[in-house]
């Protein structure tokens, strides 16, 4: 399935080139306005932070939610004390776009993670001119050298990476390029199954001078509240928000 999702991700992106080349990508990126400090925004805190997620579907639940507005959802994430927002921007399986990525830069002023399978460097200026502040590089999809690239990257465009993990190999790899914000993934993106105890598997082998973020298998706040326990600063949610009413459970959440 990851390798499928990354070949998809690769092609979109080359068909984008075709249309824009990038040396506009690199124009388009000097002219934004800098990036928001996602570091500054999700260190850790006396209670946990929460990343909410504009999502529409999945490979592995099909569609959540239809989300018209998908600035107008980041808006109500906001205003409910979301510290990020994470827009999903891959097209096919998971119905997003660069479009909803631009949209929600427009409405809210916290930092927003472009979260893609990323796997070059037109890719990481997309997300720059688009707005975003935050870029997920997800290590089982890239070989260390890349990461590095990648990692290198995003930092000199004035972003952040957030290094996505599954293990205690990626663990020390996300380690290794110095990333300051390294996520847990408790599904697995080969199968797509979930292991909720994963986060508290790996979270000791991540030092507290690093931003945790555990993401996947969050269903209502006890999951919250076991991520947090665990040790999490940081915990990225999409499907339960989108499928239920946003702002009262954000609210949930984040009274953990």
């Amino acid at each position: 399935m990851l390798s499928d999702l990354v070949e998809g991700a690769r092609a979109d992106a080359a068909t984008r080139r075709e249309n824009t080349p990038l040396s506009d990508l690199e124009r388009a990126a000097a002219d934004v306005a800098p990036a928001l400090d996602a570091l500054e925004a999700l260190r850790p805190a006396e209670k946990v932070k929460i990343i909410a997620e504009v999502k529409r579907k999945s490979p592995s639940r099909g569609h959540l939610a239809d989300i018209p507005d998908p600035a107008e959802l980041a808006s109500t994430y906001a205003g409910a004390g979301a510290s990020a927002i994470s827009v999903l921007t891959e097209e096919r399986r998971f119905g997003g776009s660069l479009d909803d990525l631009r949209a929600v830069r427009s409405a809210v002023d916290i930092p927003i993670l472009r979260k893609d399978f990323i796997v070059e460097e037109y890719q990481v200026f997309e997300a720059r001119a688009a707005g975003a502040d935050l870029v997920l590089l997800i290590a089982a999809a890239l070989d260390q050298r890349r990461l590095h690239e990648l990692h290198e990257l995003v930092g000199e465009l004035g972003m952040t990476a957030l290094v996505e993990t599954h293990d205690e190999d990626e663990v020390l790899r996300a380690l290794d390029v110095g990333a300051p914000i390294i996520g847990v993934n408790a599904r697995d993106l080969g199968t797509f199954e979930l292991d909720p105890d994963l986060f508290g598997r790996l979270a000791g082998g991540i030092p507290g001078s690093v931003v945790r973020v555990a993401e996947s298998a969050v269903k209502q706040a006890a999951d919250v509240a076991h991520y947090r326990a665990a040790g999490a600063d940081v915990v990225l949610v999409g499907e339960a928000l989108v499928t239920g009413d946003p702002a009262a459970r954000l609210e949930e959440f984040l009274a953990v």
